[in-house]
C-alpha cells in the first residue's frame, strides 16, 4: 500500500490494522502529512499544522498497540482534522477574522476533549469563512479554500476546510459544525459524509449550545467512520444543560451484504424540491439514482411533496439569525467594518433587517408549522431523502455579494437558495446524514440528505450504509482527486 492509498484508508480499517499490528499509527500519520504537504498549496484547507505534535502522539499510540503502557483507546492513533472554530486551550481562536488574530482560547471544546481522550490525534486545524457565516470558505485571513475535485469550485462552508481535508486525503476523520447546513454542504461539495446530529446529541459550549439551530458533528469519507466519530463525541456533558442522556451508541455495521445497510421493506420518501426549490438537473438525476438504488435494495421508495416554501423557510431562519447569530457578528461589523469580509457585513446587515421585520415569536410559530408537515410525513415513512444542495457546487473565488446565482436558468435572489439544508436546522431534532450521490459533468460531487424522525439517528445511518453499499462513491471505488 503506497502513501496515497494509506492516506485514504478508512479509519475503521486503520484501527483493525493497528490491532493486528499490520499497520502502525506512525505510518498512517506520515502518509496523511505527506498528502497534506502535496495538496495544501492548491487546496489551502489547513489553518494550523500540528504535524510535530501529531508524529509524537502517533509514536505513543504505536507503543500502546505493541503492548507497552496503557491499552489502546477507541480512536487510538487516528489523525483527526479539527474545524478551527472548535477552540483548543492555549491556541489562537480567530474565527477566520482579522479582528481576532490575537484571541487565545482559554478552554477546549468538548468535542475536541473527547477526541483526544479517546486517543484521536488532532494533527491539523481546518479553514472556515469568517465567523462561519457563509456556505463557501474564503476570508481575508486565510484566503480561498478550494474543492480538491475541481479547484475552480468551492469546498462549501462553513466546515469547508474539514470537507476539503477529507477529500484531499489529509485526514480520515474531521470535525464540523452546522447552523444552516455547514456540515452537510461541504460534505456534498467534496463527496464525503457529514452528520448533523439532532439538537442536544453532541455537547457544545455556551451560549450557542442553547441555540437550537446549532449542531456540532462528525465528517468522514465513509458512513462507518462517521458513526465511529459520532460515538466518540456524543453524550451528556456537565457544561451543556441540553446535552442528552443517556448517550446513544450507533452500530458501526448494519445487517446486509458485507455488513452494510439492509433497507428491505423500509418505506422511504423521496422529496426532490422540498416544496419550491429550483433544482439543477444533474443534482436531480443523481438524487433519483440514489432512490433507484434503494429500490433495488428492497426499500419502498415513493416520491412525495412538501408544502414548504423558500420564503417561509427564509422568514423562519432569518428571524432566528436576527435574534441570535446576527447580533454576535453585528457588533464586530459596527466596530471595524473595513476589516471584515464583504459577505460578513452583508450577513450582519441582513440579520439586522430581518430582526426588524420578523419577531422571534413569529419565527417560532413558522418553525412549528414547518415541522408539523415534516413530522406528519415521517410518521408515514421510515426516512426521507432529498438533495443536500440544489447545485453541484459554488465557484471558489466568488463571495456572491454582487453575483447572482442562477440555477437551471433561473436567477436566484440570494445564493443561499441553493442550500436545501436550513429547513432541517429549523426542524432541529431530526437527524440528517449527507452522503455522496454522484458527480456533475464538471467533475464536482453531489450529495443527498437522509432525514430521520426526531432522535432516530440509527435509521439514517442504516439508510446511509445501504446507499454506500448499493452505490459506492468515489473513495470506495479508488478514485482520488489531485493525483496527476
Amino acid at each position: 500500500m503506497d502513501d496515497i492509498e494509506l492516506a485514504y484508508l478508512p479509519a475503521t480499517d486503520a484501527l483493525r490494522a493497528f490491532q493486528r499490528r499490520t499497520l502502525s499509527p506512525v505510518e498512517l500519520m506520515q502518509a496523511v502529512i505527506a498528502r497534506a504537504e502535496q495538496t495544501e498549496p492548491q487546496v489551502n484547507c489547513l489553518t494550523e499544522r500540528l504535524f510535530e505534535e501529531g508524529m509524537a502522539a502517533a509514536r505513543e499510540a504505536e507503543q500502546r498497540y505493541l503492548g507497552h503502557g496503557r491499552a489502546p483507546r477507541p480512536l487510538e492513533g487516528l489523525p483527526v482534522a479539527a474545524k478551527d472554530e472548535h477552540p483548543m486551550a492555549g491556541r489562537v481562536c480567530s474565527e477566520g477574522s482579522l479582528l481576532l488574530t490575537e484571541e487565545v482560547a482559554e478552554e477546549t471544546h468538548p468535542v475536541i476533549q473527547r477526541i483526544q481522550a479517546a486517543g484521536g490525534i488532532v494533527h491539523a486545524r481546518t479553514t472556515t469563512p469568517e465567523f462561519c457565516c457563509a456556505a463557501f470558505t474564503q476570508s481575508k485571513l486565510w484566503g480561498v479554500t478550494r474543492n480538491p475535485w475541481s479547484l475552480a469550485h468551492s469546498c462549501g462552508g462553513s466546515s469547508g476546510g474539514s470537507g476539503a481535508a477529507l477529500a484531499a486525503g489529509n485526514a480520515p476523520l474531521a470535525t464540523g459544525s452546522d447552523i444552516g447546513g455547514s456540515i452537510r454542504i461541504p460534505a456534498s461539495f467534496n463527496g464525503v459524509v457529514g452528520f448533523k446530529p439532532p439538537y442536544g446529541r453532541v455537547p457544545a459550549m455556551p451560549p450557542f449550545n442553547l441555540d437550537t439551530f446549532c449542531h456540532d458533528g462528525p465528517m468522514a469519507r465513509t458512513v462507518a467512520d462517521t458513526a465511529l466519530l459520532q460515538n466518540t463525541i456524543a453524550g451528556p456533558w456537565a457544561g451543556d444543560v441540553v446535552s442528552l442522556r443517556p448517550k446513544l451508541e450507533l452500530p458501526l455495521e448494519y445487517p446486509g451484504a458485507d455488513g452494510a445497510g439492509d433497507v428491505s421493506g423500509m418505506r422511504i420518501a423521496l422529496c426532490l424540491t422540498l416544496g419550491d426549490y429550483v433544482l439543477d438537473p444533474e443534482v436531480e438525476a443523481n438524487t433519483r439514482a440514489v432512490a433507484e438504488a434503494l429500490r433495488a435494495g428492497g426499500a419502498v421508495v415513493e416520491e412525495v411533496g412538501l408544502g414548504w416554501t423558500r420564503e417561509l423557510i427564509d422568514r423562519a431562519a432569518w428571524a432566528h439569525f436576527g435574534a441570535i447569530f446576527g447580533p454576535s457578528i453585528g457588533q464586530a461589523a459596527a466596530e471595524a467594518p473595513d476589516r471584515l469580509n464583504a459577505y460578513t457585513r452583508a450577513f450582519a446587515e441582513r440579520a439586522a433587517d430581518a430582526a426588524g421585520r420578523t419577531g422571534f415569536l413569529e419565527g417560532l410559530e413558522i418553525e412549528g408549522r414547518l415541522y408539523a408537515e415534516l413530522g406528519a410525513l415521517l410518521e408515514r415513512y421510515d426516512a426521507m431523502i432529498c438533495p443536500t444542495t440544489a447545485v453541484p457546487a459554488l465557484l471558489a473565488d466568488d463571495d456572491y455579494t454582487e453575483t447572482k446565482l442562477t440555477i437551471a436558468g433561473v436567477e436566484q435572489e440570494h445564493y443561499m437558495t441553493m442550500a436545501m439544508t436550513i429547513g432541517f436546522n429549523i426542524c432541529s431534532r431530526c437527524p440528517v446524514l449527507s452522503v455522496p450521490s454522484g458527480f456533475s459533468s464538471e467533475g464536482v460531487p453531489t450529495g443527498v440528505q437522509i432525514v430521520g424522525r426526531t432522535y432516530d439517528d440509527a435509521t439514517v445511518f442504516r439508510v446511509g450504509a445501504a446507499v454506500e453499499r448499493l452505490r459506492p462513491w468515489a473513495y470506495l471505488a479508488g478514485h482520488r482527486p489531485l493525483t496527476d
